[in-house]
């Protein structure tokens, strides 16, 4: 197997390069004056199976089209198989039409990465599982809650936690953590939202006074809906709010949000690239993707079952 990076995130392709114990793919990705993106493989490719790592995240289209540029690129090199390893799947938010008029594009994001030439798609915590239905090609979607669960239990096993949906979507993934954590109470955030970026808290179903509360979702984007659902929180009784996030997009001021809000810590993994201000922020925490991601990309190139990760 070979390991391919785009520019989105070099820190995990590193990272998931140093747990196989193996080398980055000797390549160059630039761009001409236009902003052209041009892909050049310096090495031979042929019958290997090569996993692309690259996030679609900010820059998005730049991004996408690094990743499309470079699955072309290797599958006019005679490459026997190719994997698109997408840790955050960007366009995902857009699964469905919210009104008439309005378009699908994770569904074209899909076509697009199927139509290069990608032979399947490795992926964490899709923003909604049917997305897996739009590829026409072989789709594993890993989740992150076991990473998350081992995190909690180590550093908070003395605390009586309580896991928290920040929005009524979410509970399927609240729940699925509450019981890798010893089956632990559940409670949920009901709130609606009146604009896109802007959410307003309603009220806290579920009893959540004296509780360490541990909300968990799979996007932070302007981070709005996780402060203001840690206010509630601590208004109904909570000792203490802490996030467990799988993408970190922490766009506009959204880091400067987190520092002031009441969360006691924001833990995000590195699915995409943090940048300076949250790493240089106290109250955020990255955890580390890599190994997860590495050992399906083993167990991918040895045929051997990936669900079993999660069992």
């Amino acid at each position: 197997m070979k390991i391919m990076a785009g520019n989105s995130n070099l820190p995990l392709a590193k990272g998931i390069a140093e747990y196989l114990g193996l080398p980055l793919v000797d390549a160059s990705v630039r761009r001409f004056a236009d902003q052209e993106i041009f892909v050049e493989i310096h090495e031979n490719m042929r019958g290997e199976d090569v996993f692309v790592v690259q996030s679609t995240s900010y820059p998005a289209n730049d991004n996408l089209m690094e990743l499309l540029i470079s699955i072309d690129a290797l599958r006019r090199a005679s490459a026997k198989r190719i994997t698109a390893v997408l840790p955050y799947f960007g366009y995902a938010r857009q699964d469905r039409k919210p009104g008439p008029r309005t378009p699908i594009s994770a569904k074209l994001v899909a076509n697009l990465i199927t139509e290069a030439g990608a032979d399947r798609v490795l992926t964490v915590d899709l923003h909604a599982g049917q997305i897996q239905g739009f590829f026409d090609i072989p789709t594993d979607n890993l989740y992150g809650a076991p990473v998350m669960s081992a995190d909690i239990l180590s550093r908070h096993a003395d605390k009586d936690v309580m896991v928290v949906s920040p929005d009524v979507g979410g509970v399927v993934r609240a729940r699925a953590l509450a019981k890798r954590l010893n089956n632990a109470p559940l409670a949920i955030v009901d709130k609606r939202r009146e604009q896109a970026g802007v959410s307003e808290v309603m009220n806290i179903i579920g009893d959540v006074k004296d509780r360490f509360c541990i909300m968990i979702d799979d996007i932070a984007d302007s981070a709005g809906t996780l402060c203001n659902a840690a206010e509630a929180l601590k208004e109904a009784g909570a000792t203490d709010v802490a996030a467990y996030i799988t993408h970190g997009v922490l766009s506009g001021k959204a880091v400067e949000r987190v520092n002031s809000s009441v969360l006691r810590k924001l833990v995000i993994t590195d699915t995409i690239q943090a940048s300076p201000e949250a790493q240089d922020s106290e109250k955020i925490r990255l955890l580390p993707i890599a190994p997860l991601l590495g050992e399906a990309m083993q167990r991918i190139a040895d045929e051997s079952s990936v669900s079993s990760l999660f069992d």
